[in-house]
């Protein structure tokens, strides 16, 4: 494959965080059959999400990603999709009005079924098992049965993705993103929720610019439509690899697993298989930069990653906690941005903010979550450099996963609905919370 190192090579080079298949010919098997098998996603909607990318660099856009910390094959459901697709909708009409940009949305979905973990054992009453690396590698059930890693299940998850895939397609051109539509479940949460009570005078000023357009006969295709992306950690290079594909019309290899992938915090290593892997795709990509990550680790990843220094190719991904961001964001910033790198800035407000309850729960504050974003927007206005986007783990279900926010949920709530199988999400509430929040900052930038 053109320019593309073999899967030999990039296990040569090292790859972290991967999975020890017990059986390689079934392994084999698994990966020359996706080779076989169609695109997720095509070139040409990469590119488009490139420019959008770099328009947001540019603060002519605002990039929103969300989504679960990591799919299961249980949850790719109709109703789970449509209420993932819902918030983030809902999310962006309040983000668009703000900002007065577009919102480009993009999905943590049909693809994140692959965690790193800190561990490659997990210890329970003296039993030693394999780690649990999310439905991609294998099972959640504490038994050695179920953590075996099985290469049959990167074909569950290209099956899985497609299907997700197709109903976000449908839901997004079919009617069910229409402008007014969306608009109204904001008003019923502003109306019914507690939460929402506080933002009622932004929500009215959105009735009112609705009631504008549509007095003035402005009914554009964009009140009706939207463009919705997917996105994943490209984590397990098997399925990466075949799923890396030679675009016809420009003869440059893609990943047609999803429209935007990245490199995670354990595996931006610069001498390591993914940044090798990752250089040769033509795909938008991201690279998580937490407090360990120095300015000179940031302009070598950008370096490698984007030589070219294109316009929307490279998105880096702040994630330092509420604590730190303040701290340790400005020089990355301030010393890329003398430098010219061209790059995306979007803050992670989730993962440096995780703790463990006194419950047991692996949970976060969403004061904490909203700290963080805080901070992202004080650095970039201190620097007068742009605030790209935010990426969120959340979910449109009311689950009991993140303590605090409106409905003041605290540690001993979390037993109610706690859901996630790895890392704790906003809820439906919470994220329209966040959403009016940073509708706020977006506004006084």
């Amino acid at each position: 494959m053109s320019n593309v190192p073999s899967l030999e090579q990039l296990h040569a080079i090292g790859a972290r965080q991967q999975p020890t298949y017990d059986d390689p010919a079934a392994l084999a098997a698994a990966v020359e059959r996706l080779r076989t098998l169609p695109p997720l996603v095509f070139a040409g909607e990469c590119d488009e999400l490139k420019e959008k990318i770099a328009a947001a660099s540019r603060g002519e856009a605002f990039i929103l990603q969300g989504g679960d910390c990591a799919e299961t094959f249980a949850d790719a459901t109709a109703d789970n999709t449509r209420n993932k697709l819902r918030v983030l909708l809902q999310m962006a009409v309040v983000l668009t009005y703000a900002a007065s940009v577009p919102v480009v949305k993009i999905g943590r979905l049909a693809g994140q079924y692959a965690k790193p973990r800190s561990s490659d054992t997990e210890t329970r009453d003296g039993v030693t098992l394999p780690a649990y690396r999310g439905d991609a590698v294998n099972g959640y059930d504490f038994t050695p049965e179920s953590r075996i890693p099985d290469p049959q299940r990167l074909l569950e998850v290209y099956h899985h993705s497609a299907s997700t895939l197709n109903l976000v397609r449908a839901f997004t051109t079919g009617g069910y993103a229409d402008l007014r539509q969306v608009h109204a479940w904001n008003s019923e949460f502003v109306r019914n929720s507690p939460a929402g009570a506080r933002y009622e005078a932004m929500a009215g000023e959105i009735e009112r610019a609705l009631t504008f357009m549509q007095a003035i006969g402005a009914d554009p295709d964009e009140f009706h439509r939207v463009d919705f992306y997917s996105s994943h950690e490209a984590l397990i290079m098997e399925y990466e690899h075949a799923m890396t594909r030679i675009d016809s019309r420009t003869e440059s290899p893609y990943n047609v697993s999803g429209h935007f992938v990245w490199i995670g915090e354990r595996t931006r290593n610069l001498d390591g298989a993914h940044v090798e892997y990752f250089r040769s795709i033509r795909n938008p990509i991201g690279c998580k930069l937490g407090p360990s990550a120095t300015a000179d680790d940031a302009l070598a990843l950008a370096a490698r990653l984007n030589p070219e220094n294109e316009p929307g190719r490279l998105t880096f991904i702040t994630r330092f906690g509420a604590d730190k961001v303040r701290d340790g964001l400005p020089g990355l910033v301030e010393k890329v941005t003398a430098e010219g790198v061209d790059v995306a800035w979007i803050c992670d407000p989730m993962h440096g903010n995780t703790f463990s309850a006194s419950t047991g729960y692996k949970t976060r504050r969403f004061e904490d979550v909203l700290d963080e974003v805080r901070g992202f927007f004080e650095v970039h206005r201190g620097l007068g450099t742009v605030p790209g986007g935010i990426l969120v783990e959340n979910t449109g279900d009311d689950v009991t996963e993140v303590i605090g926010g409106g409905e003041e949920l605290d540690e001993h709530g979390l037993a109610h609905r706690y859901e996630s199988v790895v890392d704790p999400r906003l809820n439906r509430v919470q994220s329209l919370e966040m959403a009016f929040q940073v509708a706020e900052f977006l506004s006084a930038r």
